[in-house]
């Protein structure tokens, strides 16, 4: 599938002050089929295919680990924040159901 992953992770532009919170953004391409969907010209079942967990490292720690199914819209958007303690990177990993892996990274800096 050609048109899949491309991650895309963006921080606040601007430097922060320590102990400010930053909003993180993350977008990438994926069918995210749930396996339930059929083929209107076939009809044969759609396989599944969806992004399975999502997680999230600054400064060395895990701060964001989800599960997902799929139940999940095509090509998802995801947000969370993090407390802007030092300058670094915020580092995204997507991992599907079929063994594929992306990473993603922002810089996050700090005055």
């Amino acid at each position: 599938m050609a048109d899949i992953g491309e991650p895309k992770v963006r921080g606040p532009e601007k430097p922060l002050k320590k102990g400010e919170v930053a909003l993180i953004k993350t977008l990438i391409k994926h069918p995210m089929e749930s396996g339930l969907r059929k083929n209107t010209e076939t009809g044969e079942t759609i396989p599944a295919h969806y992004i399975e967990t999502v997680s999230a490292e600054y400064g060395g720690a895990t701060v964001v680990k989800t599960q997902w199914s799929g139940a999940v819209s095509k090509n998802p958007f995801f947000s969370f924040y993090v407390k802007a303690d030092k300058s670094g990177p915020v580092t995204v990993t997507w991992k599907d159901n079929k063994g594929q892996e992306w990473k993603e990274k922002a810089e996050i800096k700090v005055e």
